[in-house]
């Protein structure tokens, strides 16, 4: 099929980006993006069309052309509200990585974080073995889109045995009207590697399009432990692809945390190998119009594996979320133990969500489960609080409240946690207690 007539004013506008992208001396890297341009051509944004975008639609995208901006400037007073003190911390400003913003000694030796330009002068070998297997053009067209227009990103290779001390967080920030904020960041742990990463993406501009992809590859008995916490403007339009190649025995635990933005799309996908684990949290908060569309996909392809996923979601004031879970035990996963969770709560009764778990399972020795609640506030649980004094509003944010707490209750770093309770609380004020 042709591009969508809708993606022309992209297509129209890429040669001209094109040639301000990093890179560009590289015989594999410029193949690397002819693919991912040609991938979208031929099927332009995803569309409600697609089964896995049935309940999303990217027509917002069509209505402005978002284009990349080089611009630098951040108020550092309204940054350091955002940044993690305790933690070396990476800031990429409209897609670009900032060395002036960005806090990196006393990294240890065995670390190497680097931006993605930076490595392509000077270590490309590390991004041409592995951009690009984690995840393919071919897993939907915003992935294809991000191939051909990342102008930067960061990459964080972690030697074997080495565990960090201390958090590393990456600050994505986008502070320029209608820009596009495309990044490619590749995320390596050796054997044995264990490491904390948070993302954070803020943005000060009224309306942009942050689209970042994470390649993360886990090697044997390493361990990750991944948070994103997403409070995007909120006009700004999101997507965020975590894919991830777990090798036998490792850990992933990841935390997904969407609070702002007009529309917003998280992937969190992950390969896992002979008794490796997997476990994934989310709780999306929307309001006013707001759609949060999480898809994850836990692959279990060797025997042994152990998955967890458990996403909440509060939505009031015609917000709508979207939960699209999917487990594949294929047929050599013997011995499988899955446990998937959707959980929604609605405020309002012109608040909606869509949730759809699969569970594709062709082995026979495995212990898979699914569960699924959409609802509104029990009247018995108000009228319990109620009769212990408590008038009904509080009664009922005090629910309310215990309900999306939950999930923040499960991040152990402290001070992330108390970042996330802030926003918690400023993105639902009638919470406050």
């Amino acid at each position: 099929m042709a591009a969508e007539q809708s993606a022309y004013a992209y297509l129209a506008a890429y040669p001209a980006i094109a040639a301000q992208l990093p890179g560009g001396d590289l015989p594999w890297l410029q193949q690397f993006r002819s693919e991912g341009l040609k991938a979208f051509e031929t099927h332009g944004f995803p569309n409600p069309r697609d089964e896995e975008w049935r309940y999303t639609n990217l027509a917002v995208l069509n209505k402005t052309l978002f284009a990349p901006s080089d611009n630098q400037d951040v108020d550092a007073d309204w940054l350091a509200a955002y940044r993690l003190e305790n933690a070396w911390s990476v800031v990429l400003v409209n897609g670009r990585f900032s060395a002036a913003l960005s806090r990196l000694s006393g990294l240890p030796a065995a670390v190497s974080v680097q931006s993605v330009s930076t490595a392509l002068r000077n270590n490309p070998s590390v991004l041409e073995t592995r951009l690009g297997k984690a995840v393919g053009n071919d897993e939907h067209s915003l992935v294809a889109f991000n191939s051909a227009w990342f102008a930067d990103g960061v990459v964080i290779e972690i030697a074997a045995n080495q565990r960090l001390a201390k958090p590393l967080q990456i600050v994505h920030v986008v502070t320029s009207p209608d820009a596009l904020a495309a990044s490619r960041n590749l995320f390596v742990l050796e054997q044995g590697a264990e490491a904390e990463i948070v993302e954070t993406y803020i943005g000060s501009a009224a309306s942009y399009f942050s689209a970042a992809v994470n390649e993360c590859f886990l090697e044997q008995n390493a361990g990750l432990t991944l948070s994103k916490m997403q409070v995007e403007a909120d006009k700004a339009c999101h997507f965020g692809g975590t894919y991830v190649k777990q090798a036998h025995h490792s850990r992933l635990l990841h935390h997904n945390f969407a609070f702002g933005g007009l529309l917003a799309r998280t992937d969190i996908h992950s390969d896992l190998d002979l008794a490796s684990e997997c476990r994934v949290n989310g709780l999306y908060l929307g309001a006013n119009r707001q759609h949060i569309d999480n898809h994850t996909r836990i692959n279990h392809l060797k025997p042994q594996g152990i998955s967890r996923e458990f996403y909440k979601g509060v939505l009031d004031n015609r917000a709508r979320g979207v939960f699209q879970g999917r487990v594949i035990v294929v047929e050599d996963a013997q011995q499988t133990d899955s446990e998937m969770n959707n959980r929604n709560l609605l405020l309002s009764a012109d608040a909606e969500v869509d949730t759809k778990p699969q569970l594709e399972i062709y082995a026979d020795d495995v212990k898979c489960s699914h569960g699924v609640t959409v609802g509104q506030l029990e009247d018995k649980s108000v009228f319990y609080l109620q009769s212990r004094g408590v008038d009904e509003e509080s009664a009922r944010n005090i629910l309310t409240f215990a309900f999306a707490n939950e999930m923040v209750d499960k991040v152990e770093n402290p001070e992330l946690k108390s970042v996330l309770l802030e926003q918690l609380l400023a993105r639902f004020p009638a919470m406050s207690l």
